[in-house]
Order: C-alpha cells, then structure tokens, then sequence
C-alpha cells in the first residue's frame, strides 16, 4: 500500500491495479507472501483499503490558446463577412428584388456558416474533464440546497440531472461528430444576416450588414473565451453555488465586449462607406464623423444591436451543446423578420415604425422579443456545470 499508492489512490477498477503490479514485477509468488492466491486478489484488497483520490485539477490538459480562439474567430469573420459584401455588392450594382442570385447567394452563405459552425465544434479544445472530477481534492461538496442529495456528477461533467437538456445537442470533442441540428446553424444564422439586405435596403444598412457579419467573428471569440473561463471555474469551484458565483458576472462582460466590438466595426463600415460615397449636396460642418454619426439613425442602431446580441447567443448556446436552442431563436428572429418586411408592403396592416423606417424596424421588432425570450434562458443555462463538459 505504501509503496504504490498513486496507483491505488486514482484506479478506477482493481484491474487496473493489478496490471500495475504486474509491470512492476509482482507475480504470484510475491502475492503468495501477502497470503493471497494471486495478483487479482491483491489487487482487490488494495483496492479496498486505499480511498480514491482525484487527480489535481490543475495537472489537466490546459484550454484553448488565445492563438487559437482568435485564428477561429477570424475564420468565422470571414466566413460571415464575405457572403454578406457579395451580396451587398450585388444589391449595389442591381436594385430591386434579389431573385435567385440573392437566394443563392443565401444558400451558399448558409452553407458556409453550417460548415463553420462544424469545424469550430469539431476542433474546440479538451470537453471532458479527468476522470475524477472537478473540484479540490478531497473534502466533500455542500449540496445547494437543505436537503438535497449530493451529486457530484454535475460538476464532474458525467451525465446527471442538471446536465441534460432537451435542447442539448451534446458535447462536440475531438474525434466526435456533431449532432445534425448543427447544421441548422448555418442557415438561420445566414437569414438573421440577410434578411435586411434581401429586403431591399439603402447602402447605410448594406455596410451595417456587413459590420454584423464581421462582428460574428467577435461573437465566436467570447463564446470560446466564456467556455474557457467556466471550465476554468469548474476546476476550481468547490460547490455548485460557488461556481454559479463565479460566473454570474463572465456573461455580461462578453455581452459588453461583444457590443463594442460591433459597434466599431459598425462606425468603421459607415465611415467607409461615407468617405467612398458621400451623400449628394453641400458638404456639411462637422467633417467626416458628424457625417458619419447622421449616416444610420437610431432606430438603424437598435437593429444592429439587437440582431448582434442575438447572434452572440445563440454562438453561446452552440458552442455549451444548446444548439436546437440557438437554431430556434434565430429562426424565431428570421421568421418574425421576414413576415414584418412582407407586412410593411400592405398599406394599411404597417407599424409606424416599419413604415418609416423599413428594414431596420422590421429586424429590431424581430429580433426583440427573440432576445426577451433567449436572455433568461441563457442566463439560467449557461450558469449550469453540465454546459461546460
């Protein structure tokens, strides 16, 4: 027992102890000496006297590289951003109804995104935590409640109560292929995109298109550095309420920084698409950035907003194995967009808000209240162990 002890202390079965006795040179004459018949009888008495101890957290195989969540998010910024300047471009050079160039052009994107999507749930960084579980070794975990049963299974990662959900599409590690609602990614992803530019929209709302499809690159950033972070917290974190502590405060910094980000990329495609075409008439005072300020109006802004904070979680979502849950919302966003702009034609069934500001107002009355629904929902989902596995 004293001498191999690590061995007894992290086995997971008395045959994994025997066949370290074995290479160590024990055979059934020492086994003899310990009055037992052979190498498995020791094995399973050694078993039984030493408790099992956990590996160290800290000895697991470290998370993502920033290197690497910001080589895949710049793939995933042009994946999105190409389709969106193509069709911009096209709607540039034809106005009027997309056709089957536009449809195509939605198609592919779609495409695209799906196999993005894929690649990034494919390649993401180490899903399972070690075989003992999270949490400091030795010493027991304090239930959330009085009176609940202790289950160390939901911060270990291995299935349990908290861990399942009829949303999930499961973990994607290395070597796993992921689930076929994925696929359903790309394409909703891809409508929440095009919808504004497909519906016929001015150049200030093309150039935002291409912002927001520039920003998903950001989106995929923070969901791959929130994923870093709770596995992070899921190894350290004692109890569940210790973790949920932990982590209240990492979605709205990512909500935050995600925001930012758009909104820079935003001003920055607006101030291109200023200082390349200008508006008609006099120059006005103020130079570049007050033309740029009164290029897209507030409502223009909300859209923008709005539709980027969708995205962000439903990227969230997806990359925590929620991803009927993200195809959902954005087909929600979609769906409620597209039957707004088909509203919008009809004289007399039109908002005030869809009236005058078209495009815009139909994808932030859409996308509204899919993010009134999402948020709760992702606040709760995403503070549960079993979305870090």
């Amino acid at each position: 027992m004293a001498r191999h002890r690590a061995l007894c202390e992290q086995a997971v079965d008395p045959l994994e102890i025997a066949a370290g006795l074995e290479e160590a040179g024990l055979g059934p004459g020492a086994a003899a000496r310990y009055r037992h018949a052979d190498v498995f009888s020791l094995a399973e008495e050694l078993y039984a006297r030493v408790p099992r101890r956990p590996p160290d957290p800290r000895a697991v195989e470290p998370g993502e590289s920033w290197r690497r969540r910001s080589g895949a998010a710049l793939w995933t910024a042009l994946a999105a951003a190409l389709p969106c300047a193509a069709l911009a471009a096209v709607r540039a050079v034809r106005p009027g109804p997309p056709g089957a160039l536009g449809l195509l052009a939605a198609v592919a994107a779609g495409g695209w995104l799906a196999a993005t999507a894929v690649r990034a749930l494919s390649t993401q960084g180490p899903a399972l935590p070690p075989a003992g579980g999270y949490g400091p070794p030795g010493g027991p975990r304090t239930p959330e409640r009085p009176g609940e049963a202790e289950q160390p299974e939901q911060l270990a990662g291995r299935p349990g109560p908290w861990s399942v959900s009829p949303w999930s599409a499961g973990p994607a590690r290395p070597g796993r292929r992921p689930r076929p609602v994925v696929l359903g990614y790309g394409p909703a992803a891809a409508a929440t995109l095009l919808l504004p530019l497909t519906a016929g929209s001015g150049p200030a709302q093309a150039a935002m298109v291409v912002a927001a499809g520039a920003a998903l690159g950001a989106a995929e950033w923070s969901a791959r550095w929130f994923i870093h972070v709770g596995r992070t917290h899921l190894g350290t974190a004692a109890t569940i309420t210790d973790f949920r502590s932990r982590l209240r405060p990492v979605l709205p910094v990512a909500v935050g920084l995600h925001l930012a980000v758009l909104a820079v990329l935003t001003f920055a495609a607006l101030a291109v698409l200023t200082a390349v075409a200008p508006r008609p008439g006099p120059p006005q005072a103020g130079g570049l950035l007050h033309a740029v300020a009164h290029r897209a109006d507030a409502v223009q802004w909300a859209a923008q907003g709005g539709q980027g904070l969708l995205l962000l979680l439903a990227v969230l979502l997806l990359h925590c194995g929620r991803a009927g849950a993200a195809v959902a919302a954005l087909a929600a966003g979609s769906v409620g967009t597209a039957l707004l702009v088909l509203l919008q034609g009809r004289p007399g069934l039109g908002w005030p808000l869809l009236a005058e500001h078209g495009p815009a107002g139909a994808l932030l009355l859409g996308c509204g209240p899919a993010v009134a629904v999402l948020l709760p929902y992702a606040w709760v989902v995403l503070g549960r162990p079993g979305s870090y596995r």
